[in-house]
């Protein structure tokens, strides 16, 4: 049987009447209302001729019913597709192309969609059905099913599928529980979907968004702060861009701890956050859709010395790697291996860029650029192919980056190699320019370009879109 399904099977029997989930609109769901919506759908599914193996498109709202769907599906052995909701539409026919699925599982509009898009005429349509349900007498499917498959977030190209089987859930589980486990009871606001998966299977409480994930820029800093103190929020799971939103807006007890990641987690980001709340536990989580997590750092942990190598360009301090993780770095690129990484895409082709076979060990290339220190450390340095030639000398961009962004009205930067020679592009405040300019000639970097508004990535919009970064 599926880890995941156990340990949520075990949550109902010990908090049948906890909160397991609290929706977008303030609707709070116990875990035993959860467990019967996911019998409920799991009979109503299955009556429809959903069986093991099945792929079926899922395009449903973030909320109860989501998550009990895809316990439903894996109750049945089928296998739960998520198409990249930050490409909309686009994403959504290119899951389709890449899976074929047999079925399309939708709830409220999102199911006028099957009379719109071509690729949808023709599936089995499952909607949500709350209706009383007995138990459904179906095989448990194995640790090697496929329970979900995926995608990149696509920002070197076309989202790649990633199947992920119950295993490897499980291990991805037995990983990142360590980091969330409290003596206490909880109220984790949760920005990423996987950490939300984890909360169910460990009995926690888990807050959901009332925003849409894929308009973080659009989010305003006091409808979090309101959301949070609503709903009596004591940890957040959020992206490095909503932190920023915390600054903004503040914070207050009972809120004790965040955990950031999905980007890189800047020094002066961790300094404001310090400011406004001191006494706030601060974690940075390092990690890839492949293979996370890959390693954290408390905040409390960086050193003197650590903040002075950042400074001076040494690329960003993102911890010590998770004991559950091989790595190594190989030509600088960091490469990981592990139960809880991914070990190869739904199309085979996408292996041979991706994964390096040494023996039964399938490590995988994370595409970052990095270095570990002397005590084991891992310092991120950019993404490999982004390297730049400043004074003769080949770099990566953080070696410049992380340093810019401690600079007086820096908001956001990025290194470029343009054919007039790197140049270093800024958001922030124009009028603080001329100090920009001496501080990177110190860098030896002549030309520095002033922006409106630097473009960040669609799914945490806390990385910058170098694809869409022009210098001319």
């Amino acid at each position: 049987m599926s880890e995941l399904l156990r340990d949520f099977a075990a949550a109902v029997r010990q908090y049948p009447d906890r909160v397991a989930l609290i929706d977008g609109k303030g609707r709070a769901v116990t875990f035993a209302e959860l467990d019967a919506r996911r019998m409920s759908f799991a009979n109503a599914w299955h009556r429809k001729g959903i069986c093991a193996g099945d792929r079926v498109l899922v395009a449903m709202s973030v909320d109860a019913d989501l998550y009990a769907g895809l316990a439903a599906l894996w109750t049945l052995g089928a296998t739960a597709v998520l198409p990249e909701p930050a490409l909309g539409l686009a994403g959504l026919r290119h899951a389709v192309r890449t899976t074929r699925p047999r079925a399309f599982c939708s709830s409220g509009l999102f199911g006028l969609l099957r009379w719109i898009l071509p690729e949808l005429w023709g599936m089995r349509h499952l909607r949500p059905n709350r209706r009383a349900a007995s138990s459904c007498d179906i095989a448990p499917p194995a640790g090697t099913d496929i329970a979900l498959i995926s995608f990149t977030s696509g920002t070197t190209g076309m989202p790649k599928a990633i199947p992920r089987s119950h295993d490897f859930l499980a291990a991805q589980h037995n990983a990142i529980a360590p980091l969330l486990h409290s003596a206490q009871p909880e109220r984790d606001l949760v920005a990423f979907p996987v950490f939300v998966l984890i909360n169910i299977a460990s009995g926690r409480t888990s807050v959901l968004p009332n925003w849409k994930l894929s308009r973080l820029d659009a989010l305003d800093p006091a409808q979090l702060h309101d959301w949070m103190q609503r709903n009596h929020v004591t940890r957040a799971l959020v992206p490095p861009s909503l932190c920023e939103m915390l600054v903004q807006a503040g914070t207050e007890a009972p809120l004790h701890t965040v955990f950031t990641g999905g980007g890189p987690v800047f020094p002066e980001l961790i300094d404001r956050l310090g400011a406004v709340r001191p006494d706030l536990r601060l974690c940075c989580v390092y990690g890839s859709t492949e293979a996370e997590p890959i390693a954290h750092l408390e905040a409390t942990d960086i050193t003197e010395d650590d903040r002075a190598a950042m400074v001076s360009g040494h690329g960003l301090l993102v911890g010590h790697p998770v004991s559950e993780i091989s790595l190594r770095i190989d030509a600088d690129e960091i490469q990981v291996a592990g139960a809880h990484v991914n070990r190869g895409y739904l199309d085979p082709a996408h292996d041979a860029q991706n994964k390096i076979r040494d023996g039964a060990t399938i490590w995988h290339r994370t595409g970052d650029a990095g270095r570990l220190d002397a005590q084991g450390r891992l310092w991120l340095l950019g993404r490999m192919g982004t390297e730049v030639n400043v004074a003769g000398r080949i770099g990566y961009p953080f070696s410049v980056e992380v340093a810019a962004r401690q600079w007086p009205g820096v908001r956001q930067c990025a290194l470029m190699a343009t054919d007039d020679g790197p140049c270093l592009v800024i958001e922030g405040d124009r009028a603080q320019v001329s100090v920009w300019q001496r501080h990177a000639c110190e860098f030896g970097i002549e030309r520095v370009v002033h922006i409106a508004a630097m473009p960040m990535d669609k799914r945490h919009h806390s990385k910058i879109d170098r694809t869409s970064l022009r210098v001319s």
